[in-house]
């Protein structure tokens, strides 16, 4: 498992113009990866299996199994999901390259989320306010007074 903040810059690096099935692939694994970081800090290992055909689904489950904030971001995972069906399922359909950035901000969210849910455990109580990491206190010292 690549560091977390690899995973971001990797996100970004996806060419999801050029050939856009191998960057939904791509991009499905990484926002698995960063399930992966979720469930590892919990001193858990991340699951194998499978929820509705997807490795994610079933690695958000596992997640959010006695953290119910982290239920905030189940939505995220099934837009991934949905995402990379659509780009894998309909190849020759006029909006796959469109569909497949898409899937890169939809990816992007879910690191997002992660990320920061690795650094407020209560994040994700409402919605998936980033408000207590990016508060001006916690930018100037590096500290969240909030945590």
């Amino acid at each position: 498992m690549r560091p977390l903040g690899q995973i971001e810059a990797a996100i970004a690096d996806v060419d999801t113009q050029a050939d856009p099935q191998a960057a939904a692939q791509k991009l499905l694994q990484l926002s698995e990866e960063a399930l992966e970081h979720w469930v590892t800090a919990r001193g858990e290992t991340p699951t194998d299996d499978e929820r509705e055909g997807f490795r994610l689904l079933a690695l958000h489950r596992q997640g959010a199994k006695g953290d119910p904030s982290f239920n905030a971001c189940r939505e995220t995972c099934r837009e991934v999901a949905w995402h990379y069906n659509l780009v894998t399922m309909q190849p020759e359909h006029s909006e796959t390259t469109n569909r497949a950035e898409m899937l890169r901000m939809v990816s992007n969210h879910l690191y997002l989320f992660i990320s920061g849910k690795l650094q407020v455990a209560g994040l994700g109580e409402f919605c998936c306010s980033a408000k207590p990491i990016r508060s001006a206190d916690s930018l100037e010292t590096g500290v969240n007074k909030e945590a």
